[in-house]
């Protein structure tokens, strides 16, 4: 399995999630590999680009740009393409997550982030914020 940071993640955050998701994997047996996509689809690459080659490799998408789940020709290709999405989001619209509010959300969510990619059923779409449990939003 391949979970995509897109690009308005920080790299660092990626790279530092990597490692410890490679020794998780190996001792629960549910690998997952970390992307960054400027890194695999080039730099301010087109969301309809990278999301339908995502989707041919059946990965999922970590990203903070929740107007993918809200444009409707970008909602109908994840969806068509069966990507799994997880959009990391402040506690309000107007409050952005410091790097470490991603790594404290992220950390205490990512059980629950490699049991969604494992289990459910693409195309699905979940919300995730500092406040509260994952919501999906399907």
């Amino acid at each position: 399995m391949i979970l995509y940071f897109d690009e308005n993640l920080p790299l660092h955050l990626m790279k530092g999630f990597d490692v410890l998701q490679k020794k998780e994997g190996l001792r629960t047996g549910n690998p997952v590999t970390l992307k960054f996509i400027p890194h695999e689809f080039g730099k301010a690459a087109k969301d309809q680009d990278w999301i339908r080659e995502i989707g041919n490799s059946g990965g999922c998408v970590l990203t903070q740009d929740i107007n993918i789940h809200r444009r409707k020709h970008e909602m109908k290709l994840y969806r068509e393409h069966n990507i799994g999405m997880f959009f990391l989001k402040g506690k309000s619209k107007k409050d952005g997550l410091s790097v470490w509010q991603m790594v404290e959300t992220l950390a205490r969510n990512w059980p629950d982030i490699i049991e969604i990619i494992y289990a459910d059923r693409r195309p699905f779409a979940y919300e995730i914020k500092p406040i509260r449990k994952i919501k999906n939003l399907n």
